[in-house]
Order: C-alpha cells, then structure tokens, then sequence
C-alpha cells in the first residue's frame, strides 16, 4: 500500500478547529469487495494538538477533501495548531476561513446579536394593522410634503416675479393652504398620545398649538396684521423646515432613507427653528398696539369695576411662553440629531 502525506488547511475560531485535508492524491489505493460490498479504508497520524479538544468530531468527505470540525474544551484563542513549535511541513492556514482573534470576535458578537434580533422578534408579538397604519402615516405625510411644497413654490415664484411687492399679499395668496396644512398638523399631537408614532406628545404640542395660535389668531383675526411683511417671513420659514421634514417621515413609512434628506432634516432646523420663533415673536408684538386699540379679545370685568383685561397681557405672557417652547424644542431636536447619528455612525463601525 502506497503511504501519501496530504495537505491539511486549518482555521480557528474560539471554539472550533477547522481542517481541510487534500485527498486528490490518493491514487493508488487498495480496494477490496467483501460480500459484494466495497470497501474503502485509510488511516492517518498527525501531530499533537496544542490545546485539548473534545472527543467529537464532524467530518465531511468529498472526492477531492475532507472537512473535519474539532470543538475545543475551552474557548480561547490558539497561538498555533500543534504543540511543537515547528509548524509540520504538510500544514498550512485555510485562508477561505482565516480569521484574527478581532475579526472572530467581531463575527461571534454579529452571530449573538442576529440571534438576540430573532429572540426578541420572536418574543415581540406582530401588530396585524401595521400596515394600515404605516400607510395612513405614508399619506398624512404626502399630502403635508405637498401641501407646504406648494407653498414653497409660490411663494419663491411670487418673490421672484414681484420682488418686495410679494410681501404684502402673501396671507390673501396662501392663507387658505396654510390654514389646510396647520389644521391638519393637529394630527401629530393625536398620533404620539394614541401610539401611532413613537414620539413626544410635549413637543408636538408646542409647535403645532404655537403655529396655530400664531395663524388663527394673530393673522386670522386682525386684518391689519394680514398685509404686513412679517405674514411672509412666517409662513417662508415654516414651509423651508416642513418640505424635508416630510418626506424623511415620509420615506421612514416604507423603511427607505436617502443619506442627504436624512442630513438635512436633523441640521437645517439647527438655523431655521430659532429664526422662525423670531418672525413669530416679531408678528406678536407688531399685534400688541391693534389688540390695545380695537379691544379685539379683551376680557371684561364685572360692571361695577368697569375695566377689561386687554388681550395683549395674554400676549406678553405668550412671548416668555414661546421662547421657553423653544429652550424644550430646541433640546428634544438636539437629542433627537445626536441619537440618529450616533446610532449611524455605531452601525457603520
């Protein structure tokens, strides 16, 4: 019988021994047929391992190798295969399964991870109206995406047919979207009290009652206040914030996410929330002298006093009441942006 010293390949991980043993040339074998049966038989000796290893051993053949899977009694990191020094001639790494004890690190702490994944999904039970419910968060925010897009576009197309004169006429030209768009806001405030939408009720309800009242009540009930400048720096900036907040919201619906709008949408309120609050606290105090003159909303006392609170109290209370909305705003947003890209940036590593 012919003796042969094939090649064996191995790789590790930390608590496995991989080996690949080459049989190509095995050629000149004895073969026998017992009981019309054949019979095929091969013994081998090999080094000493370097580290003990359990009694069981996997093993599968093919017609050019043998792939034999060894678990080690400990799980630690081997230096080298065998227990002499001297790497024997027929032994070498399998580079298709190579690894460093980093990488093998890394590739267990993936494997535990997409387990725990599939534990807790498993554990976690299915909402069976998820998909009608990210469907009408799709359409909420599609139809806000182009009801401020519309804005947008209208209000840069008036600025650059009539210059300045666009300030003026903005309210009368936009007013009825705008009223649309800021009713329909009020659904941000119900979606994350009823747990459509996994977000702070507090926040929501700052902004959206704070545009509202600065719309309705403000814009709304004084026609004074309609055809002055400050209608347009409001409305322009709320709709420059709203036509990427949108479809980020948007595209989240159906687990889609476009790297620029993700950027834009967490950095370009950083310059436009506060100035936004500006134009707003500017609008309210512009309104201040109309509410003193014309009594509008004032508060009567009893007769015998024969005094009314003006309006414009609630007003100047309103203004510390907006500013502080927008200290709390201004945090949940930042907190908000950090977390996204920290969590980007952990999953990129």
């Amino acid at each position: 019988m012919q003796t042969l010293t094939p090649h064996v390949y191995w790789a590790q991980r930390h608590g496995e021994i991989y080996l690949r043993v080459e049989i190509t040339d095995a050629q000149n074998l004895t073969i026998g047929v017992e009981e019309n049966i054949l019979h095929f038989k091969g013994q081998g000796h090999g080094a000493k391992l370097q580290k003990k290893v359990k009694p069981e051993v996997k093993h599968k053949s093919t017609q050019r190798q043998v792939n034999i899977t060894v678990k080690k009694q400990e799980h630690v990191w081997w230096d080298r295969l065998t227990k002499q020094e001297k790497k024997p001639l027929f032994l070498a790494p399998d580079f298709d399964r190579w690894l460093d004890e980093s990488d093998a690190e890394m590739e267990l702490r993936e494997k535990e991870e997409k387990i725990n994944k599939v534990s807790i999904e498993s554990r976690v039970r299915k909402d069976p109206f998820l998909g009608l419910k990210k469907g009408f968060l799709f359409m909420y925010n599609l139809v806000q995406f182009l009801g401020y897009s519309w804005i947008f576009v209208n209000m840069t197309v008036r600025l650059f047919i009539l210059g300045q004169d666009s300030f003026y006429d903005t309210f009368h030209t936009i007013a009825d979207v705008m009223y649309f768009c800021q009713m329909l806001a009020i659904m941000e405030v119900i979606n994350p009290a009823v747990g459509l939408v996994k977000t702070g009720v507090t926040p929501a309800f700052i902004q959206v009652m704070g545009r509202n009242f600065i719309l309705f009540v403000i814009f709304g009930t004084l026609e004074d206040m309609q055809n002055k400048p400050v209608v347009f720096f409001v409305f322009y900036l709320w709709s420059m914030i709203e036509i990427f907040r949108y479809p980020f919201y948007m595209l989240a619906c159906i687990d889609t996410e476009w790297k620029l709008l993700t950027w834009l949408r967490y950095t370009i309120w950083i310059p436009l929330y506060p100035l936004g609050v500006l134009a707003e606290a500017v609008a309210v105090i512009q309104s201040i002298p109309i509410f003193n003159e014309t009594k509008l909303l004032s508060i009567p006392l009893p007769k015998a006093i024969g005094m009314s609170i003006s309006f414009s109290y609630i007003l100047q209370l309103y203004l510390v009441i907006m500013f502080l909305g927008l200290f709390i705003n201004f945090r949940h947003l930042f907190k908000q942006r950090s977390r996204r890209f920290r969590t980007k940036k952990r999953k990129a590593n």
